[in-house]
């Protein structure tokens, strides 16, 4: 199992951000967010946010460190991107 986090450079409702995503499938990017206690509600179309004090935790559990740019080429060459107003 390989899942990927950006580094946490994305503002929002006071805090700092990542993106984690997978590039083999939604259900092992839900099993790994669950493992490292992300709500599902921090899912959001095809990645899951994290807020920048559990960055740590997810790099310790395994998620790979990759820039920005690194996880939407991962995801689209998954073929698992999904934009604002996809289905």
């Amino acid at each position: 199992m390989t899942v990927y986090i950006d580094p946490p450079t994305w503002p929002g409702h006071g805090q700092m951000w990542s993106h984690l995503v997978s590039d083999v499938s939604y259900e092992e990017l839900h099993a790994f967010a669950a493992s490292i206690g992300c709500p599902p509600r921090a899912f959001e179309r095809d990645h899951y946010d994290v807020p920048s004090h559990r960055y740590g935790d997810a790099v310790a559990a395994g998620a790979v460190q990759v820039s920005s740019r690194e996880v939407v080429e991962l995801l689209t060459m998954a073929g698992l991107r999904r934009r604002k107003g996809s289905p």
